[in-house]
């Protein structure tokens, strides 16, 4: 590695940083207070900047289950919530948190009838009467999509799903070891090895294995050609430190929710059986953007696809395809270009639709 004279500076500024406070990342949590709690979830309002009027329909981020909800708050500068926050958008964060009883956490049917629907209707009355709209990643996505179709009552104004894959047979668990078996993706095979809750279990040990060797081996040689470069080592950081979060995560439910979706690919085939009915995404009577990422192996761009005609009884369905792999495309280094973008266009084409509502508050007798 040779560095220009300003890159030997960043590189030497960088190690300081690194050398005085052990870390080049902010990664302080966007500030959020509670305004609604139940079994297996917790519903935050994120805090404006000072001097922001939040407006509009109110955002809530809805997580995978089996993973920490901080997905989208990664870190000061490369997160969703920071941005989406800062944008002056009135926004939520669902939060089931680790669960320390995994025998108790809830399956497809509890999530799609009492999880989602109760976080939906507490963001609903805390924003005045506003409909909601939701903002899914991975199975979170799709938790939305099957909860708007299972509810049609529901107050949402819409669904943005970012990396939602429906087609099972296409998003194939093998296929996805690929790549890290080439070792071509750094961060993301840290993510795919601990996210290993929906494998099989002998492709999940060889996934953590391999992103270990990504991890302790590969790892520092990429740092070290990136000393110069903040915001990667920034990024780098931030990964690792949600991967770690991850790893203290229960997947049993996101194991029986994929087993549950595997099965006979059953979105594909006419919908899944939740609670002794059938729910299919054809019942999604609201607008949905779809976004894939180009180079994501865990749901790649054909296995997002097919909800262009899955949702066909959706007012509105929006296709797009960013840069990133599963993680980055949500949060990534390009994410701020791409994804961001098409879910700002998104939100801002909601509150043309639905207007800027007066909060309403009730005054005790």
């Amino acid at each position: 590695m040779i560095l220009s004279p300003r890159g030997l500076r960043a590189a030497t500024f960088n190690l300081l940083q690194l050398a005085m406070y052990g870390h080049v990342a902010d990664l302080r949590p966007m500030p959020a207070e509670p305004v609604g709690d139940g079994p297996h979830r917790s519903v935050h309002r994120y805090r404006p900047p000072e001097g922001v009027v939040p407006a509009g329909p109110p955002v809530l981020f809805v997580p995978p289950p089996g993973a920490p909800a901080r997905c989208y708050d990664l870190r000061r500068g490369c997160s969703l919530a920071e941005h989406v926050v800062r944008a002056g958008r009135l926004s939520y964060l669902l939060d089931h948190g680790p669960l320390r009883c995994p025998d108790r956490e809830p399956d497809l049917e509890e999530w799609v009838s009492d999880v989602l629907p109760a976080a939906i209707r507490a963001v609903h009355r805390d924003a005045g009467g506003q409909p909601v709209q939701l903002v899914g990643w991975c199975l979170g996505g799709l938790l939305s999509l099957l909860t708007a179709a299972a509810g049609p009552r529901l107050p949402i104004a819409s669904a943005a799903v970012i990396a939602a894959s429906v087609d099972t047979a296409a998003a194939r668990p093998a296929a996805a070891l690929r790549p890290l078996l080439g070792l071509t993706r750094g961060a993301e095979a840290d993510v795919l090895g601990l996210m290993s809750g929906g494998l099989p279990r002998p492709l999940a040990k060889r996934a953590s294995q391999v992103a270990g060797i990504d991890k302790y081996m590969l790892r520092p040689c990429k740092i070290l050609t990136h000393l110069d470069n903040a915001d990667f080592l920034a990024q780098a950081e931030a990964v690792d430190h949600f991967t770690d979060e991850l790893s203290t995560y229960p997947g049993s439910t996101a194991r029986r929710i994929y087993r549950t979706l595997s099965r006979d690919n059953a979105l594909l085939r006419g919908g899944v059986q939740i609670g002794g009915r059938k729910v299919d995404l054809g019942d999604v009577r609201v607008p949905v953007l779809a976004i894939a990422g180009r180079g994501d192996a865990l749901a790649p761009v054909r296995a997002v696809l097919p909800l262009i005609r899955l949702l066909g009884g959706a007012p509105q369905v929006r296709f797009e395809i960013a840069t990133g792999g599963h993680l980055g495309v949500l949060t990534g280094h390009s994410a701020r270009t791409t994804t961001w973008r098409h879910l700002d266009r998104w939100l801002d084409e909601g509150t043309v639709r639905h207007g800027i509502r007066p909060q309403r508050f009730t005054v005790p007798v």
